[in-house]
């Protein structure tokens, strides 16, 4: 049974090295992220942020402040990874995980990235694509997707098993893969090794030599290809 999540609220998006533009409608490409966003790609996880208009109300920010792509009446705290929204008559997303808050945010409010909390926002990909515009109708159609988890070395989990044979990871890939800051590579040895020897090898430093070919993340998200939610025409 579909859920009445309120309306979309107010469009971003973020072109490469600009300052984000708010905008009277977007076009959402199945498979790949807003047209024009510089976050579009798609072996990503996290093509679009949603933001829910309780998070600005409550800690009183202006416009903007969290970064996202798609403001929502809806709280995301509420979101659930695995979860599929419908925003007006086609566009549908799935939800991922939620959005670590960064320093970044507090060059808006001092402060912001820890009073934010779990707050920050939803991160998702786009599944069917279409046209969308502040006022547009947006619908919970439940849990129709995996869930990936929070801990982001669980997430390098997933992206390693799904690693294909005879291939290697770069460790920059795998954090764009696993969704987390290039400044985790640090932290890849330890977390890798922790997962035990089956995963030993699997991703490698840029300064490793090419012995195997780099798997740039292609079919990692299969799944919505399987379940028949993503584009037929999308990436």
């Amino acid at each position: 049974m579909e859920q009445d999540l309120g309306q979309l609220l107010d469009i971003a998006v973020r072109p490469a090295g600009a300052a984000p533009l708010r905008m009277p409608q977007a076009l959402a490409l199945g498979g790949h992220g807003l047209d024009g966003d510089r976050h579009a790609d798609p072996v990503s996880p996290r093509q679009l942020l949603l933001a829910g208009a309780p998070a600005y109300a409550g800690l009183g920010l202006p416009a903007l402040a969290l970064r996202e792509n798609l403001l929502l009446e809806a709280d995301t705290v509420s979101f659930r990874s695995g979860e599929v929204l419908r925003i007006g008559a086609t566009f549908t997303l799935r939800l991922m995980f939620q959005c670590e808050a960064c320093g970044g945010l507090d060059r808006h409010q001092p402060g912001l990235s820890r009073a934010i909390g779990g707050r920050r926002g939803m991160l998702a990909r786009v599944l069917a694509g279409g046209r969308i515009q502040p006022g547009d109708r947006v619908a919970g159609l439940g849990p129709l997707l995996p869930a990936w988890p929070e801990d982001w070395r669980e997430r390098v989990r997933i992206v390693l098993d799904a690693l294909p044979p005879g291939h290697v990871l770069g460790y920059r890939q795998l954090a764009h893969l696993a969704g987390v800051a290039a400044s985790y590579c640090r932290a890849f040895p330890r977390a890798i090794a922790r997962l035990g020897p089956d995963y030993a090898g699997g991703a490698v430093p840029a300064s490793a030599p090419p012995r195997l070919p780099r798997w740039p993340g292609d079919g990692l998200f299969a799944d919505e290809l399987r379940a028949g939610l993503r584009d037929a025409a999308g990436p």
